[in-house]
């Protein structure tokens, strides 16, 4: 599991940890890595150019003793003072000692220029806002060079993942102690590049702000059938979706669901001859889902339309006990007031848009917080909410931390693959796993799908097709 902690739980560490060491030496563990890190994406340090965007403070500090450092291994490094007067004393004089030179800013653009790899310690993870207009300059100067940026793009914000100005766009982010959410998350993740955490020695608490499934997390959650299993004890889903302008929907959700492992799918609506002409084993019934038969969860919504059947038939779902995803439109339909009353799981599936309408904002106030924003549907609705987008993000109903999903691609946006996700993670929802758990493997495995075809234009069955291969493939890994 990769785990994301805040910027104040890090710092408490750092303190603790601090007043356990001589002075200095955590700053100098934090530079030997960042300085190792550079060393490995330059390949060959002597007679290569290396740029510092040095700001006040200790992030620049970790920046001038790591250019000590690759100075001292035959680079030609050159400090950017953005902040002449507050830069890190010891940090400028150890770059001196080993050969490196430094200028103010007004003067810098030639050596970023010039510079095969630029160092971004302009901020540290305290910063909040835009980049100020004095470095922009140093930054676009920069964009022929590797950029490695330390602890945290300048320009983004730690906690949240927020971008609210202009912000250093890095090839690799080397992070100290723990990663930060905003390295998770889009629009900063967009920024980072690949992560490098240097472990530093911090005492973390074991519950962190955010985490994100690896392999190894997604293996262990996978239900597998027993030698007595049969349909209902490997799960059965009910699928309430489609209708006769988006029959294609119902037939996504059921794709989801049979290649996500359900047992059986058991479908009520009006595109059941869809349904059945694409998968025959499907079981439909013509009247509401309370008469389907035995299920262990229902997936309600994927293009149900606005007719008064759909929202009685959403109505019945919700009045069940079994878990139930709702997605697309049943997200519009539904009642808050229904969900308080269920006891059963209840996962919510919305993209941007959906989401706005449910905590009344803005479609950008949401992609802008997408943190925040899931995080707030979850409490707000007591339900487990997924919020699709290229990091989706799932937060549990109580509290606790939110899972990044590590797999997302743009061309999952296409149309019927949220239906294909929500049968999918209807399908762990039968097999018994808790919302949380199976809004967060369906996430990942929908988005290992896709990168499976590659980086190319793809359709949304090609995805629910793909799910085997990629169960398989993450079962054995």
């Amino acid at each position: 599991m990769r785990t994301g902690f805040s910027v104040e739980t890090v710092r408490a560490a750092e303190r603790a940890l601090m007043a356990e060491l001589p002075e200095g030496a955590l700053m100098q563990r934090a530079a030997a890595g960042l300085a190792a890190a550079c060393a490995g994406l330059l390949g060959r340090v002597y007679g290569a150019r290396v740029a510092l965007l040095v700001g006040s403070g200790d992030n620049g500090g970790d920046a001038l003793y790591a250019g000590a450092r690759l100075a001292r291994r035959g680079a030609g490094v050159t400090a950017v003072l953005l902040a002449p007067e507050r830069t890190h004393t010891g940090g400028l004089r150890a770059l001196r000692a080993a050969g490196g030179r430094a200028v103010e800013a007004s003067a810098g653009v030639p050596a970023v220029e010039r510079a095969d790899l630029v160092v971004d310690g302009i901020v540290g993870i305290g910063g909040t806002g835009g980049l100020r207009p004095e470095a922009l300059p140093l930054v676009h100067a920069a964009e022929g060079a590797l950029v490695v940026a330390v602890d945290l793009p300048s320009g983004v914000d730690a906690d949240t993942g927020e971008v609210r100005g202009d912000a250093v766009r890095a090839d690799a982010t080397v992070t100290f102690g723990a990663y930060k959410p905003g390295l998770l998350i889009d629009p900063a993740r967009e920024h980072a590049g690949a992560p490098h955490l240097v472990d530093i020695g911090l005492a973390l608490p074991a519950a962190p702000d955010v985490e994100a499934l690896q392999h190894a997390d997604v293996a262990r959650l996978l239900p597998r059938p027993a030698a007595e299993s049969d349909k209902y004890r490997r799960g059965v889903v009910g699928v309430v979706a489609g209708s006769a302008r988006y029959p294609g929907a119902a037939v996504m959700a059921v794709a989801g669901a049979l290649y996500g492992g359900a047992g059986a799918v058991r479908y009520a609506g009006p595109a059941a001859d869809a349904v059945i002409a694409r998968f025959p084993e499907t079981l439909v019934t013509a009247g509401p889902p309370s008469a389907a038969g035995r299920v262990q969860s229902w997936v309600v919504g994927p293009g149900l339309g606005d007719d008064p059947q759909g929202r009685q038939a959403l109505a019945d779902v919700l009045a069940s006990d079994v878990p139930v995803l709702a997605d697309a439109d049943a997200l519009r339909l539904l009642s808050p007031e229904a969900l308080y009353d269920r006891r059963a799981e209840t996962v919510l599936t919305p993209h941007a848009g959906e989401a706005a309408a449910l905590l009344g904002l803005s479609r950008e106030e949401v992609e802008s917080a997408r943190l925040a924003s899931a995080r707030a549907l979850a409490s707000r609705y007591g339900v487990t909410a997924l919020l699709k987008g290229s990091t989706t993000l799932v937060a549990p109903p109580a509290g606790g931390p939110v899972r990044v999903n590590p797999t997302g691609t743009g061309w999952l946006a296409t149309a019927g693959s949220g239906d294909v996700l929500s049968g999918l993670a209807g399908a762990l929802l039968a097999a018994g796993l808790r919302g949380v758990d199976a809004a967060s493997v369906a996430a990942y495995l929908h988005g290992l799908s896709a990168r499976a075809l590659g980086a190319a234009p793809l359709t949304a069955m090609e995805v629910a097709e793909g799910l085997r291969g990629v169960w398989r493939d993450v079962s054995i890994g």
